[in-house]
């Protein structure tokens, strides 16, 4: 790696922007939906309320002592303006333990889904329409979901997929966007196997199950949203090791 000179105005810069970031994520807002930012005092009291009050890790955050909450959601498709969320599994990550015992699972209601249902992505991860008649609203997934993660950074395999559909999620049930914080595998994944400037690593590589396989991590059931979120989680720790960051901090791993 080549060495930033004294007074590089890229690294003022960079501390200027995580010094943005810290306030932006300490002082209780979100954004409203093209109304600019909403004091959490607007918000309606509840797990949205909790989420945004609850103080965010700040960059400087040793890694050994970050809170994560690695998250997957299971959809009707990929594109979060269309399709909807069906499952949401999360497992609570602190520093480097996994706390099972914070995991947890919500399945939402078919009538959150209008009458096409879960349609032909019930091929994918098993959840039929029969399957979602017992499940929640959309509204108390959500609300499940952002209590576990108040506090916490996301943590997630392609989280691009996640942080969209909660943030689409989101606007829908209460008109704002969350200033979110994201780990994500798949970007560290890329480190671990595409370390040079010009490497290119193979599409398949990246993906959970073989990134998992690569550090004989055992198999799991795919496309269950609790287990893809441990998967995750599980791989986030090989990949901190064999990346050498069990000293470095958020900014270090943050996408």
């Amino acid at each position: 790696m080549m060495a930033r000179p004294f007074g590089d105005p890229g690294r003022g810069r960079d501390k200027a922007r995580d010094r943005g970031r810290d306030r932006g994520r300490s002082s209780g807002r979100a954004r409203g939906g093209g109304r600019g930012r909403r004091s959490a005092g607007t918000l309606p009291a509840g797990p949205l309320q909790t989420y945004v009050l609850a103080p965010q890790p700040a960059s400087r955050t040793p890694l050994a002592a970050l809170p994560l909450l690695a998250v997957d959601l299971e959809t009707t498709g990929l594109d979060p303006r269309r399709d909807r969320i069906i499952s949401i599994g999360w497992v609570p990550v602190d520093g480097t333990v996994i706390r099972l015992g914070g995991a947890g699972q919500a399945v939402v209601s078919g009538e959150d889904l209008g009458e096409g249902g879960v349609g032909q992505s019930a091929t994918v991860h098993g959840l039929t329409d029969d399957r979602l008649r017992d499940g929640v609203s959309l509204e108390t997934a959500v609300g499940m979901l952002l209590e576990a993660l108040a506090g916490r950074v996301v943590l997630a395999h392609h989280a691009a997929i996640e942080a969209g559909f909660l943030q689409a999620a989101c606007r829908r049930l209460w008109d704002v966007r969350l200033d979110l914080t994201v780990v994500d595998t798949m970007r560290l994944h890329r480190r671990v196997v595409a370390p040079g400037f010009d490497d290119e690593p193979r599409g398949e590589d990246l993906r959970l199950w073989n990134a998992r396989a690569r550090f004989g991590l055992p198999v799991l059931r795919a496309h269950d949203a609790l287990h893809d979120a441990l998967a995750a989680a599980e791989l986030y720790l090989a990949q901190i090791a064999e990346l050498g960051l069990e000293r470095a901090d958020l900014r270090s791993v943050r996408s």
